[in-house]
């Protein structure tokens, strides 16, 4: 006669919430630097770079929390790329503002990096079924995919220099006469150029001590980064159009296939 089980004996499996995988908690953490450096945009470059730095840092440790837990999710790559999306494109439509001469520029890069992953993550879904990664690039596909995406070292770097391009220039709206001319402060306003907000006006505002330092920053440093990663960023921008296309080939190569299986079935049935 068997013993009973007793309650400590019975092993029940543990239920996983994979809301809260470590990668992910990173990557909500993300969107809080980003929502927050956002907040600190108009005024306060300082503050606001430090935040929105942080949030593109944080990046790279979500990935290697989800490879060093085996925490790896389709929710986890998707979140992960909305937010490099929407940080990226808040950024850019302030530089749109604060460059209205070069807005079609920043109107094109955001229309570009979101169709490209997006076109990339369907045609990856439709053609390479559901478990496959947007990441995982076969031999057929051109080097610089491969090379991108393959190499975590390579991907960190060329993201990273990519967003370090845009927010030097977003400090140089803030430090640079050259790229501004409003920011020569002992300029008088004429009938012709207009006048700072109101809440500027009064002393005491954020926004008038935020403005006073922001006019004391040196440009030398943002145009010495914009420099270096203006490479970067290019060759970021090369990839997306490599992706756009590569992707739209897989997809017209998919539906011409499906319809060759359609016009081989009708004829089977006739």
């Amino acid at each position: 006669m068997t013993a009973p089980l007793l309650n400590e004996d019975i092993r029940q499996p543990t239920q996983e919430n994979g809301f809260l995988f470590i990668p992910n908690l990173i990557g909500y953490t993300r969107i809080i630097f980003a929502v927050a450096s956002l907040y600190y945009m108009p005024l306060h470059p300082r503050t606001c770079s430090l935040l929105y730095s942080t949030s593109c840092l944080l990046d790279a440790l979500d990935g290697a929390a989800a490879r060093h837990f085996k925490q790896s999710t389709r929710f986890g790559a998707v979140l992960d790329m909305i937010t490099d999306r929407c940080t990226t494109t808040c950024l850019l439509v302030f530089l749109a503002s604060a460059f209205p001469r070069w807005s079609i520029i920043y109107q094109g890069l955001i229309s570009l990096d979101y169709s490209s992953h997006y076109i990339h993550m369907y045609a990856t879904l439709a053609m390479g079924g559901s478990r496959q990664s947007h990441k995982d690039i076969d031999e057929n596909r051109p080097w610089v995919m491969r090379l991108y995406y393959s190499n975590t070292y390579v991907l960190f770097t060329v993201c990273t220099l990519n967003e370090l391009f845009f927010i030097a220039l977003y400090l140089l709206s803030f430090s640079s006469p050259t790229l501004v001319p409003s920011l020569l402060m002992n300029q008088k306003p004429s009938a012709a150029q207009p006048t700072r907000p109101q809440i500027w006006n009064s002393l005491w505002s954020a926004g008038a001590m935020e403005m006073a330092r922001a006019n004391k920053i040196d440009s030398s440093v943002p145009w010495a980064l914009l420099a270096i990663s203006s490479v970067f960023m290019l060759f970021k921008q090369y990839v997306n159009i490599v992706q756009l296309v590569e992707a739209s080939k897989w997809l017209v190569q998919g539906d011409m296939e499906m319809r060759k299986k359609e016009r081989v079935g009708q004829k089977k049935i006739s």
